[in-house]
């Protein structure tokens, strides 16, 4: 098998690991099917949540899913390894070191990509998780980028949109998004990004203003270029 192929710990959500897959399909320059990355992709939803886990309203640790699941894909000598889900990084020091295939770090190079692009201050809309373990914050911080957070009723419109909305396969209500968008510009962000893999289905199915970041793009873009294919010229910047 070549090297140069892709392991996705998916599942976290199913809707977005495949929003994944078609990313990468559609970022990726190439002419014919065999141009494109090659994957092997587990789809496990039955990994326990990391944003209950880590706010400890569920004991169950995801950690031992993923790290088999991370086995297995290190068992076929895949290239590295992505996992749609940001909150999934709070575990990303423990995976490291109980994996042997490189993992990719979709939120430094989120971060870095704001870097790269001379933003210097940016919204979060992310999980309780990745919102109160830091994940974002301490990434933008290191970097000279000032991040700017929901207030609590704000912050529970974003977790009503990533859990009662696309989690549950519903409808996402985009009155709460433009509230949560509205609030975050009007305290100086930048930009904002879309720090759940969910809300990246949101980008694909309505119009954003300018001024998003995907972080899910940003985690296929590095997916192609790990793997040595070419990306798509559209996709060298992806703030909207």
């Amino acid at each position: 098998m070549s090297r140069n192929v892709l392991g996705v710990i998916g599942g976290l959500g199913p809707l977005a690991t495949a929003r994944f897959l078609e990313l990468v399909a559609r970022m990726t320059d190439a002419e014919r099917e065999q141009d494109n990355v090659s994957m092997i992709v587990y789809n496990f939803p039955s990994i326990p949540d990391r944003t209950g886990y880590i706010l400890g309203s569920n004991l169950r640790s995801p950690l031992p899913g993923l790290l088999s699941v991370g086995r297995e894909l290190d068992r076929q000598q895949v290239r590295c390894i992505a996992i749609p889900c940001v909150t999934a990084h709070f575990f990303y020091e423990e995976l490291t070191e109980g994996l042997r295939s490189p993992i990719l770090h979709g939120i430094r190079d989120t971060v870095a990509h704001l870097k790269e692009n001379g933003v210097s201050s940016t919204g979060i809309m992310a999980t309780d998780g990745t919102i109160i373990s830091g994940l974002f914050s301490q990434e933008l911080l290191k970097a000279g980028i000032r991040p700017v957070l929901p207030t609590k009723p704000r912050q529970a419109d974003v977790m009503h949109l990533i859990y009662n909305n696309i989690k549950a396969g519903e409808a996402p209500e985009m009155e709460r998004f433009a509230a949560v968008e509205e609030e975050l510009r009007s305290r100086g962000a930048e930009t904002i990004i879309l720090g759940c893999t969910e809300l990246s289905l949101i980008k694909r199915d309505f119009p954003l203003n300018p001024g998003f970041l995907d972080s899910m793009e940003v985690l296929a873009k590095k997916a192609i270029e790990e793997c040595g294919k070419p990306l798509r010229k559209k996709y060298q910047c992806l703030i909207t």
